[in-house]
């Protein structure tokens, strides 16, 4: 029988040989499907769950504790065991602003204001009565920014313009100015270092070889004496009677020029020190006083055409007494409260060159 096909004839659809045969499903053995977990790897698997968990649970403690941590790195620790770090900023901040402003006010306000506040040309600064209120922020940057004349409307005012936003400007920049009013307004409470002002590394004291250091002048605990008069807005007005700390609380006694007032007998003490002012000096630099009793300082202005008077200051700078100043030849009898024994420095508050020693014993 012939492959070959006649015309018109067609192949089958399949042929009888060409049948596939069934195939057999491959299945593996039983032994090969058998799941055989020794006791020693069922062992092994159990150890790296266990280590596992282990580790994930040391990472959640640190992660917790690292953020416990950080937070009182933050925000303090509770009761105030540490302080925050915002807090520690500012305060260095504040450090650094009152040490550059120390050295602003040394080389721009001394001349004037004297190296510790005490006064001089211009009117004290150092004053508790005057710190506590009078002297704040506003008030200070006020004066820098417009001069003397916004204090008591004195416009030929020697305080000049120091902002250089002032038209015309002044020599000290906004960061000079909030400087210069931390150092006025810094706490007696902190000690400060003095630094070079181009190097900014501390100055060392030649004898001892330390750095030199100041404190501030304001007392954030003081608080002035119930009904006490506000201290006047005008400085000028405070050099017309004893300022509201001189330690007396009313105008010393004052004589006409050329006469003195005589010391009264009931007043609790009978010494009188005689002092004279000779231009810019006082005719004597040493005065010893009785301890615990008012005494007298009869106070002699021979210097014609400038201003003078006699204060009293103790070691630390804090004022005990301010006597009135007044300008042309004349006396006047100051009258001091009791005084610790001690040694205090007595000064003029128009030049404070015009010093010297008062022992009080």
């Amino acid at each position: 029988m012939s492959d070959e096909l006649e015309p018109g004839q067609r192949l089958p659809a399949t042929r009888p040989q060409d049948e596939a045969a069934p195939v057999e499903r491959f299945t593996a053995a039983p032994s090969v499907l058998k799941v055989d977990l020794q006791p020693e790897r069922a062992a092994q698997i159990v150890r790296q769950s266990s280590n596992a968990r282990w580790v994930g649970f040391l990472a959640i403690v640190i992660v917790v504790l690292f953020v416990a941590l950080y937070w009182f790195y933050e925000l303090g620790g509770p009761l105030g065991l540490t302080q925050s770090r915002l807090e520690a900023e500012a305060d260095a901040q504040q450090v650094t602003q009152v040490e550059r402003g120390y050295n602003i006010f040394q080389a721009n306000c001394a001349r004037c204001h004297g190296d510790q506040g005490q006064g001089g040309v211009g009117p004290v600064l150092n004053d508790q009565e005057k710190l506590y209120q009078h002297l704040n922020a506003d008030y200070i940057n006020t004066m820098l920014q417009v001069g003397g004349r916004y204090a008591c409307g004195n416009f030929p005012s020697v305080m000049p313009v120091w902002s250089n936003t002032a038209t015309p400007p002044g020599p000290l920049n906004y960061v000079q100015i909030q400087d210069l009013i931390a150092f006025i307004r810094a706490p007696d409470t902190q000690t400060y270092t003095i630094r070079d002002a181009a190097l900014n590394e501390p100055k060392l004291d030649p004898i001892t070889g330390k750095p030199k250091t100041f404190v501030g002048w304001r007392d954030p605990t003081y608080k002035p004496a119930p009904g006490a008069t506000p201290y006047p807005a005008c400085w000028a007005d405070s050099f017309a009677t004893p300022a509201p700390s001189g330690g007396t609380g009313s105008p010393a006694p004052s004589a006409s020029a050329g006469t003195s007032s005589p010391a009264p007998s009931d007043a609790g003490g009978t010494v009188t020190l005689n002092l004279e002012a000779q231009n810019t000096a006082f005719d004597q630099a040493t005065l010893t006083a009785p301890a615990g009793v008012t005494f007298y300082i009869l106070f002699t202005n021979n210097d014609a055409g400038t201003p003078h008077n006699v204060a009293i200051n103790d070691a630390s700078g804090g004022q005990q007494f301010k006597g009135e100043i007044f300008q042309g030849v004349g006396t006047r009898n100051y009258q001091v409260p009791a005084l610790p024994a001690g040694t205090y420095t007595f000064v003029c508050n128009v030049h404070a060159n015009m010093t010297g020693v008062l022992t009080v014993q």
